[in-house]
């Protein structure tokens, strides 16, 4: 694997560090190759990755020196590789935690918005500047990010520019936790372990089944919700965690 993309395994739980130094971990075609590279062939026995990046920021987005050279065509099919990476990590079965810092801009927070939990320090910028820039957003803003804010908010963040910050993230969606400088490598490390010990079949049931049923109406949903739970329920996770809790003791899972 490419130096572009730090990767630490230990046990159960992988941390992915973006390293573009000097890029503010801008995205290019190396890292985004990187990135596909891990989440659709992760270690297996992996149950959570930790996603960051170096020095002071988490990911300032498109590499625009390379977007610049793309035709119309190119463009397009770039968009869908992006896509298709941020359905990977929504759905592909591993629950991400974002470390974020710094920049968190364009399609840097189009990364964030894919991930299962963000931790937001109180350096953290989140933007959508492609307004100033020209351009348009096209690695799912409008499906991920769009889904987090509402449309609304969206289109006037989008329209001027405007930055929020760790604790507006928080209220906003963008963020679920605000820490102090430094400290969300730390939380993301013991959110991960948390994670990392539920039943597996909960984890991808949460991670499956959640946001497709946001999809759905209400009717489909429930009865959705109702599939989900019946195939939980009968595992032999499921008994092992009823167990473990009449018995006053941490569960066991596989």
């Amino acid at each position: 694997m490419s130096d572009i993309l730090n990767i630490q395994v230990d046990d159960q739980i992988a941390t992915l560090t973006m390293n573009r130094p000097g890029k503010r971990n801008a995205m290019c075609e190396e890292l985004l190759h990187a990135l596909e590279e891990f989440y659709f062939n992760p270690p297996e026995g992996l149950r959570v990755v930790i996603l960051t990046g170096v020095e002071g920021h988490f990911c300032s987005g498109l590499d625009l020196a390379e977007h610049v050279h793309r035709s119309a065509e190119e463009n397009l099919y770039h968009s869908r590789k992006w896509h298709k990476l941020m359905d990977q990590i929504r759905f592909g079965g591993l629950a991400t935690v974002s470390a974020m810092f710094g920049a968190v801009i364009g399609g840097g927070l189009e990364l964030a918005s894919a991930t299962h939990v963000r931790i937001a320090e109180p350096s953290t910028i989140f933007q959508l500047p492609e307004g100033r820039r020209g351009i348009f957003v096209g690695g799912g803003a409008t499906a991920h990010v769009g889904r987090l804010l509402g449309p609304d908010r969206m289109t006037e963040m989008m329209l001027t520019g405007r930055k929020y910050g760790a604790g507006e993230g928080v209220s906003l969606g963008l963020a679920h936790y605000s820490v102090g400088d430094g400290e969300a490598l730390g939380l993301a490390q013991q959110l991960a372990g948390k994670i990392s010990r539920n039943a597996p079949l909960s984890n991808y049931l949460m991670i499956q089944a959640i946001p497709r049923i946001n999809d759905m109406s209400n009717s489909d949903g429930l009865f959705t919700e109702s599939l989900a739970a019946a195939l939980s329920q009968t595992t032999p996770d499921a008994e092992e965690g009823l167990k473990a809790f009449l018995e006053k003791r941490a569960p066991k899972f596989r």
